[in-house]
């Protein structure tokens, strides 16, 4: 028995990359920081980790079209380890496969209707989405 689930939260260090499959399979590549807090020696440290993130389908669509670089996400998945050769050495990269991925509301003002659509949740599909249908994250 095995378990391969994770839950992260962070912001788009680059705007989404949208690429389709000779299947055409949509598959929107996502890159976000996550930021760790703790106190070491009694001073306040920080540590910054990177995650790349593949969105499948229409949730990818929905990626590409309303996130852009600085976007905050919450996203849950499992975790994928790639392989492949190249000059005679195996290479090997993990990325995260996300299951859902939540839009979280931009800091700052400007115009209501764009924040709102950029907070709907990537889950509601390939449809257009309008300012009444969106769920708010607290």
């Amino acid at each position: 028995m095995s378990l391969n689930s994770v839950n992260i939260m962070g912001n788009l260090t680059r705007d989404p990359e949208m690429r389709y499959l000779p299947s055409g399979a949509g598959v929107c590549n996502l890159s976000i920081a996550n930021n760790r807090i703790y106190t070491k020696d009694g001073e306040k440290k920080e540590e910054v980790s990177f995650f790349n993130i593949d969105v499948w389908g229409a949730q990818g669509e929905n990626c590409n079209k309303y996130l852009t670089k600085g976007s905050g996400v919450i996203i849950e998945g499992r975790l994928r380890q790639d392989r492949w050769e190249k000059d005679g050495k195996t290479q090997t990269r993990v990325l995260i496969v996300a299951n859902s991925v939540h839009f979280l509301p931009r800091k700052g003002g400007g115009d209501g209707s764009v924040q709102q659509r950029q907070t709907a949740s990537a889950t509601t599909g390939a449809k257009e989405i309008r300012p009444e249908d969106v769920a708010w994250d607290e």
